[in-house]
């Protein structure tokens, strides 16, 4: 259910400034997004899991703030997060 270090490196150096920038707001969108794709996922065969389902809900809500965040901040970044990602908003 979580994602893996391997992962995560990928993510960062994919949507990242630099190597080590871990706290653009892109960086924490993908990651988000990884996170929430693998907990979809899990659903499909845990339908029950409703203690997991909250979580997911807390991280739709933490990637929803990032990306109004981001598009307050600057629409081209957050179009072009939204585009990379596949997310619908």
């Amino acid at each position: 259910m979580s994602i893996t270090t391997e992962r995560k490196q990928e993510l960062i150096k994919e949507y990242g400034k630099t190597d080590g920038d871990t706290g653009s707001a892109e960086v924490q969108i993908a990651i988000l997004t990884e996170r929430i794709i693998n907990l979809t996922e899990h659903f499909k065969t845990h339908a029950k899991d409703n203690h997991s389902r909250r979580g997911l809900l807390k991280l739709v809500s933490q990637r929803r703030h990032l990306l109004d965040y981001l598009r307050n901040i600057e629409e081209s970044r957050y179009q072009d997060v939204i585009k990379r990602l596949g997310i619908r908003r």
